[in-house]
């Protein structure tokens, strides 16, 4: 969704026409830029996944939905966080992409400095939640992820394609993340479900990269496995990393975490990326790389909600 347009803008419309929609307020305007400076829809799916881990750990037998918004509150200001130190960083490059040229820092709604002082407080308490509603383990591995996502990956994204693998550990740390909150140790269902998402993330991110190449490309960011572009190296692995999917999808089940039912439901979904991938080596189109894209975005939460209705 596009960020509404400034209010310069509408008093300049307002001089040519009387038809206009209603000119929004500036809390409105601000809010609105908020929301995108955080990247609301990503910030909710990584905070899912950290809530959803939290209520598979053993420990946590009673749903207490006090702590589940604690968790999904800290979890928010923490990835927004990311996310806005990631687009203050990224200001230039973002204004020569077509899909992130509206963001708030990149088209002038909001200065740099604003969203690296609302990065800064909302990282700070976000982590201090984690700490004092949880435990420090979580509050550690929360600000571990933030600094690893936003000063490690974003500047690497530009240096060389191995960003995406630099990538994929905070982008799977909130598994472990929600494990360690509920159950207070990094006990092995913790790291299994890490590395689920840990290896669910190249297919979803390099089917993304396949299908925004153009764009990546014109803004210099380099995060295909191939210097040429979309490949068959690409498609062979997206393949690799969907097929060692399967293993690591069983050891939920293996390590007594959840039921054969969502033995079952993992198992297919895992096909079903292996699927995707083929045909994508086989078709070698944007068309196919939106199939393993959109397959991925589905996948995420059947699975992980299959090991929470099945957990053990």
């Amino acid at each position: 969704m596009l960020p509404e347009t400034g209010a310069l803008l509408y008093e300049a419309l307002d001089m040519t026409t009387t038809h206009l929609p209603p000119k929004p307020s500036a809390l409105a305007f601000h809010l609105r830029n908020y929301y995108l400076l955080v990247k609301f829809t990503l910030s909710f799916t990584v905070v899912f996944s950290c809530v959803i881990c939290y209520l598979i750990a053993p420990k946590v037998v009673v749903y207490d939905w006090a702590m589940i918004g604690w968790l999904f509150l800290a979890g928010m200001l923490v990835t927004g966080s990311a996310n806005a130190i990631n687009q203050a960083v990224e200001k230039d490059t973002d204004a020569l992409m077509k899909r992130t040229d509206k963001r708030p820092v990149a088209n002038g709604n909001m200065s740099q400095t604003e969203a690296y002082t609302f990065a800064a407080i909302a990282g700070v308490v976000g982590v201090f939640m984690m700490y004092y509603f949880f435990n420090l383990s979580s509050a550690l591995l929360s600000a571990f992820s933030l600094f690893l996502y936003a000063f490690v990956y974003t500047p690497l994204k530009k240096i060389n394609s191995i960003a995406v693998l630099v990538g994929a550990l905070p982008g799977a740390l909130p598994c472990l993340i929600g494990w360690v909150a509920g159950n207070d140790d990094f006990a092995a269902g913790g790291w299994i479900l890490f590395g689920m998402q840990f290896l669910w993330q190249f297919p979803h991110f390099w089917a993304i990269a396949w299908v925004a190449h153009t764009d990546y490309s014109k803004a210099g960011f380099k995060l295909l496995p191939a210097d040429k572009g979309p490949t068959h190296f690409t498609a062979i692995q997206c393949i690799m990393y969907s097929v060692l999917m399967i293993p690591m999808g069983i050891l939920p089940y293996y390590f007594g975490i959840s039921g054969t039912i969502s033995l079952w439901v993992v198992l297919a979904a895992n096909l079903g990326m292996v699927v995707q991938s083929i045909r994508l080596y086989r078709e070698m189109n944007v068309t196919a790389a939106r199939r393993v894209m959109f397959s991925s975005y589905i996948y995420l939460p059947i699975v992980l909600l299959a090991i929470l209705a099945n957990k053990a």
